[in-house]
């Protein structure tokens, strides 16, 4: 009940900005039936979902997922791999910063580190 109080308010929100714009008005029984509409499509979602994740034997909903999902919609599958593949970008900056820290915290060298100290070794050998 909340969460249908929830997007019947965000609804609700929704129309007031699209009246001011638009110069139109929606009655409180086109933004119920709107919010209603929502809700019922949300749920169909969720279900979608959990049974895309569950036919690739998973018990977690991925990326992949919601892909197939909005797969009859091209601007909004678009949209939703180019955010994909932004925050699989920053994730992988993150773990290469934690590696960093966390192999500076214990003395290791990266390697590239390695091999400069590497390189270092060999020309004072030689010298």
């Amino acid at each position: 009940q909340r969460l249908k109080a929830a997007v019947h308010y965000t609804v609700g929100c929704l129309c007031q900005e699209v009246a001011e714009d638009k110069d139109v008005q929606f009655s409180k029984q086109s933004v119920a039936a709107i919010s209603e509409i929502a809700f019922r499509q949300c749920e169909i979602f969720a279900k979608d979902l959990e049974m895309f994740a569950r036919h690739a034997k998973r018990t977690t909903v991925n990326t992949e997922d919601v892909k197939l999902l909005a797969r009859r919609s091209n601007s909004l599958l678009k949209y939703i791999t180019q955010k994909s593949e932004e925050l699989a970008s920053s994730n992988m900056e993150q773990k290469e910063k934690k590696k960093k820290k966390s192999s500076a915290a214990k003395g290791e060298r990266t390697p590239g580190e390695q091999e400069a100290a590497v390189t270092e070794n060999e020309d004072s050998n030689m010298a």
